[in-house]
């Protein structure tokens, strides 16, 4: 062999040597589970890769997803979860309570671990044993409501209501914890809390119409039952004169109620993704106490329109509040 030839194989041998040391990694895969299609869910999800994306982990780059829902159908949750499993993911992000909760039971002891969101009180739905921990693989940010906030909102823009209405789904562990504290936070408000059960979306029109002489306003908490179905439940509302608050903006933006005071759903997602990327980075969920919203996380909004179809004249004090919408 000439020197030559030596030189020119040592010279390949380094640049191979050197390229298999400094190739780049294959991306991690995250798998996210989202209960269905609906807005709020769908910002808590973009949120989630925006907090990933500036801590490092760039889509498509660094990180790669898997998403999937089951159009809020939860006897196919435990399905989905097993696909996503199977794809031997990092880190799976869990949307809603209901999923979350599935997921617990699934991927305990799997070693995969959880971050849900767009829960709202992961204590009360078994999901971490404390406000000041997260459990053995999971934790995440919660979308709980500052409750007297939505009461002092609602306060300004209804000076004369009494009488608090809330539907709410008895089988889901959100609507039950969101309702104990309006009950709780109604005697400081003024308000008399009526609550009535919703747990199929057909029943909405009559449960709905219930309230009718025993609520001067009806407050739609973000329930996974509810909230996709809330053209029907405005109408019905509408129909017993019975103006709305909801804790989403989007149906006030679509003109559908007249107002909310809701949770920024993306800031929820992005709670979540700093958390994913503590955990991504080592950190071990248990670790990791639950996040909830901050009262700057909330915002009201107003539809001039809406608000003018359910007979609401918006008091001079939210006149130049900023959140009004045609």
């Amino acid at each position: 062999m000439s020197k030559r030839t030596w030189l020119s194989g040592l010279v390949v041998a380094g640049a191979l040597a050197w390229g298999a040391g400094t190739a780049a990694a294959d991306p991690i895969r995250i798998g996210i589970a989202n209960f269905g299609e609906h807005p709020q869910l769908s910002a808590s999800i973009a949120g989630f890769k925006k907090a990933l994306a500036e801590n490092g982990f760039v889509e498509g780059t660094d990180v790669v997803y898997t998403e999937s829902h089951t159009n809020f159908d939860a006897s196919l949750v435990p399905q989905m979860i097993a696909k996503l499993q199977a794809e031997q993911p990092k880190l799976i992000y869990t949307i809603t309570t209901p999923v979350s909760q599935i997921a617990k039971k699934a991927l305990a002891g799997s070693g995969i671990p959880v971050v849900f969101s767009a829960v709202t009180d992961p204590v009360a739905a078994k999901l971490v044993p404390s406000w000041g921990a997260g459990d053995d693989g999971m934790t995440g940010a919660t979308d709980l409501q500052d409750v007297a906030a939505v009461m002092a909102f609602t306060r300004k823009l209804l000076p004369e209501a009494k009488r608090f209405g809330v539907p709410y789904n008895p089988g889901e562990a959100n609507d039950t914890a969101l309702l104990d504290k309006i009950k709780a936070a109604a005697p400081a408000a003024g308000f008399e809390v009526v609550a009535v059960g919703v747990d199929n979306v057909n029943d909405i029109q009559q449960r709905i119409a219930s309230f009718a002489g025993k609520a001067d306003v009806i407050y739609t908490p973000a329930s996974n039952l509810l909230q996709p179905a809330i053209g029907a439940v405005s109408a019905a509302a509408r129909q017993a004169q019975i103006p709305i608050v909801n804790s989403d903006d989007g149906a006030v933006r679509d003109g559908v109620v007249p107002a909310s005071f809701a949770v920024n759903y993306e800031q929820v997602g992005m709670n979540a993704g700093k958390i994913a990327a503590e955990i991504l980075g080592g950190k071990d969920p248990k670790t990791i106490a639950p996040s909830r919203p901050s009262y700057e996380d909330h915002a009201p909004l107003i539809s001039k329109k809406a608000a003018a179809a359910f007979g609401i004249a918006i008091p001079a004090s939210l006149a130049d509040c900023g959140c009004l919408v045609d």
